[in-house]
Order: C-alpha cells, then sequence, then structure tokens
C-alpha cells in the first residue's frame, strides 16, 4: 500500500463540473490524505488474481465485487466500478467520501481505495456475504435461528444509531435493506453500500432531495414529497425487522389478497391479538415469544405513516435492549402511494426520546415535487399508486411501470 497523496487526484477527476463537486473533491482528499486509505492497482489486481471470474462475489449497483487476499494474509472485497455507469461515479465518490473516517463494528470498514488506472474500493472481507442469500432462500434459512435474528436486528440499530448520531458527520444511509446487510464470521451484521447515503446538518429535522432507494423499503413521505430525514431510515429498519421475524419479502408478499403487503399483513394480525403467527415456521421452538412479539410491535412502530411517531434509533436501541416497560400502541403502517396522513395519536416519550439536539422532525413540507417520487413500483410493492391497505385486491387496480434493475431510485448529488 502507498501512501501517494496524489491518489485522490486520479480518483476524482473526471467528476470536476462544479464549483459544489470541487468542494467535495478537496474535502474527499483531504481525508484520504488525512486516512492514508490507498491502494496500488497492481496490488489489487494480484490479490483478486487479475479480477478472476471465479473471485466474482456479486454485482453490485455501480460494479462487480470480487474477493481477494492481500500478501499480509487479509482477505478483502473489491468493488469495481463499472466503466459505463455515469451514476456509479456519483455513488462511488459518495461512498468512499463517507466511509473513510466511519468505524463501528456493526458498519462495514472500508480499508482504503484505487482511483488509477480504475476506480476501486477495498473493505473487509465477510464471510457469510448478505442477509437477503440467507433470508429470501428457503434451503439456507434454517442457519438463521431466532437468536441469530435477534442479535442481527440489535446490531442493525446500533449502527444506524451511530450513523445518525454519534460518527464524524451525520449519515442517512437512505438504502437499509436484507441485501445490504452483511454478516461476518461470528454472525454480527454489518450495514454495506453507502453509495446513496446522504450527510445532513444537525441543525435541520429533514432535507429535501430527488428519491433514491429500493422498492419496499421507503418511506411514504420520502416517497411522495422527497422529505428526507433520519425517520426515512427508521421506516426502512421496520421493514427488515418484520422480514427477518416472517422469512418473507415485503415488495414480494403474496399470502393474504387482502393485504397489500408484509407490513398490512403484520398489522391486520396484530389488530386480531394473532401477531405471532407472522413468525417463520423454520424457527420452531428455537423462537423467544416474548422477544418476537415485542420485535413486531418495534418493526410497526417503526413503520408509522406519521414520521413524528416513528422512534429514533436511539430509542429503538433501548427498546431492542431494556426493559422498557409498556410500548406505544401502532397505528396501520405507511405506504407509499397512499395519501400522507398524520397520526390523531399524541407523541408520546416513547416515540420521540433520543432525538438529538432537542428537535423534532415534525416540520415536513416540500419546496418541489418530482416524477420519480409518484412512480409506480410494480404490483405486490409498497408504492404502487392505487394502494389500500388490506382490501380485497385486483391486478387491473395495479398500476405498473418498468424500474431500474438494481430496484434504486435515481439520486441526485
Amino acid at each position: 500500500m502507498t501512501k501517494s497523496k496524489s491518489f485522490l487526484h486520479n480518483l476524482v477527476k473526471q467528476f470536476k463540473r462544479s464549483s459544489n463537486k470541487e468542494s467535495q473533491e478537496e474535502e474527499l482528499e483531504k481525508i484520504a490524505a488525512q486516512e492514508q486509505k490507498i491502494f496500488s492497482f497492481q496490488t489489487l489486481v494480484s490479490a483478486t488474481k487479475n479480477f478472476h471470474p471465479d473471485n466474482k462475489l456479486g454485482q453490485g449497483g455501480y460494479g462487480p465485487v470480487f474477493k481477494g487476499k492481500l500478501e499480509d494474509g487479509r482477505e478483502i472485497a473489491v468493488k469495481k466500478l463499472s466503466q459505463s455507469s455515469t451514476q456509479g461515479k456519483k455513488e462511488f465518490t459518495n461512498e468512499a467520501k463517507l466511509l473513510a473516517r466511519v468505524q463501528h463494528r456493526n458498519v462495514v470498514n472500508l480499508l482504503g481505495f484505487c482511483g488509477y488506472p480504475e476506480k476501486l474500493l477495498v473493505y473487509e472481507y465477510v464471510v457469510h456475504e448478505s442477509l437477503d442469500k440467507l433470508l429470501f432462500t428457503s434451503g439456507n434459512r434454517d442457519v438463521l435461528d431466532w437468536k441469530r435474528r435477534y442479535n442481527i436486528i440489535i446490531g442493525v440499530a446500533r449502527g444506524l444509531l451511530y450513523l445518525h448520531e454519534d460518527s464524524h458527520d451525520r449519515i442517512i444511509h437512505r438504502d437499509i435493506k436484507a441485501s445490504n446487510i452483511l454478516l461476518d464470521d461470528k454472525w454480527i451484521p454489518k450495514i454495506a453500500d453507502f453509495g446513496m447515503a446522504r450527510l445532513y446538518p444537525e441543525d435541520q429535522t429533514h432535507i429535501n432531495t430527488r428519491v433514491a432507494g429500493t422498492n419496499g423499503y421507503m418511506a411514504p413521505e420520502y416517497v411522495m414529497h422527497g422529505n428526507l430525514s433520519v425517520k426515512v431510515d427508521v421506516y426502512s429498519f421496520g421493514v427488515m425487522v418484520l422480514e427477518l421475524i416472517s422469512g418473507h419479502k415485503n415488495s414480494a408478499f403474496n399470502l393474504d389478497p387482502e393485504c397489500q403487503n408484509l407490513l398490512d399483513w403484520a398489522y391486520k394480525l396484530y389488530k386480531k391479538g394473532k401477531s405471532l403467527e407472522i413468525l417463520d415456521s423454520k424457527l420452531g421452538s428455537s423462537a423467544d415469544l416474548d422477544e418476537v412479539f415485542a420485535c413486531i410491535k418495534i418493526g410497526l412502530l417503526c413503520t408509522q405513516s406519521d414520521p413524528r411517531q416513528r422512534p429514533t434509533m436511539r430509542r429503538a436501541v433501548v427498546m431492542l435492549t431494556k426493559k422498557t416497560g409498556v410500548l406505544d400502541e401502532p397505528s396501520r403502517p405507511g405506504i407509499p402511494g397512499t395519501r400522507y396522513r398524520r397520526s390523531r395519536r399524541p407523541v408520546t416519550s416513547s416515540s420521540m426520546a433520543g432525538t438529538s439536539g432537542g428537535s423534532s422532525s415534525h416540520s415536513f413540507t416540500t419546496t418541489d415535487s418530482t416524477t420519480t417520487a409518484t412512480a409506480a413500483m410494480g404490483p405486490g410493492g409498497l408504492g404502487s399508486l392505487s394502494s389500500v391497505p388490506c382490501r380485497k385486491s385486483s391486478s387491473s387496480g395495479m398500476v405498473s411501470s418498468r424500474s431500474d434493475p438494481h430496484g434504486k431510485r435515481p439520486m441526485e448529488m
């Protein structure tokens, strides 16, 4: 590994299009010089055996990922930027900048960068790869007993709390989902893929931006109005919690024709006093039913329609790890595509405790509207414009459109 400070010049020279971009590049250059996280291209060619197809781990949003081994014995994962990906160039720079100074056991560790002749990000190698490959594949789901799932829920919650409140820069991930959670050899979850993450000022409750995320995980106020706050990540986390409990993917849910998705089904059973019926049958006797019930309720609270009623991640961690008494009563989960309504239930300490700076996130206005925020997300997804919670379904009432092949929205930096 070389400590050359000229590396960032090669990394970002293609991105200089405006004064705002230049200021970001200068900041990234400063960070890289301080952190000294620079790999030579030849080192990574050697580590991956010239990016041999046998070492390919998968295909990311902006390029392939390869497994490699350094001369010192460390195993690495190398994310390679596709030469044809214009959007990927933005995501590459964004991810390199945000992760350069992030250090947490529940966030993937960025070991370094390479900027020339190809753009590469170098991460710690995580043995079990991504959560979705285990959770949504029936043959693999057996390895995820309740204890492991519960620890994954707690670990992701702690990772998000760090990003929202405790990291060097306050970060909104924007794409929390099972495929972006990696599991190491001890089954510790690590949040990955920061290509669409955004920084946000401490003195603001939200920012307005174009929508970027994955169908089935995006909060209604974000999809419909572009209002981005930490509560968007909270919503995505809540979806993932219910997926871990049930073993079903929210956007592909089809067990109940009267319910739009997994969230509706979980809420319907909750109101009938049958919450535990969503529990994955593969968990069998390994499940602690008290923990399961609490996690179902927390998942529903995190996916409330009104972002003010969702807990902060600090509050979510407390609810998951300590005896907090009676939890708030959740109302119907929010579904992108339906009219955004604020709950009449008063905001309580359970949903607002832990908000940093004493500010509340109740001011949700928008300065502009975007067509991407209201695009249909396909049958069974969270974002169908015609969606009405737990109703008699009709395929003729669905609106569909061709979506991005990676399931992501366009990103405006």
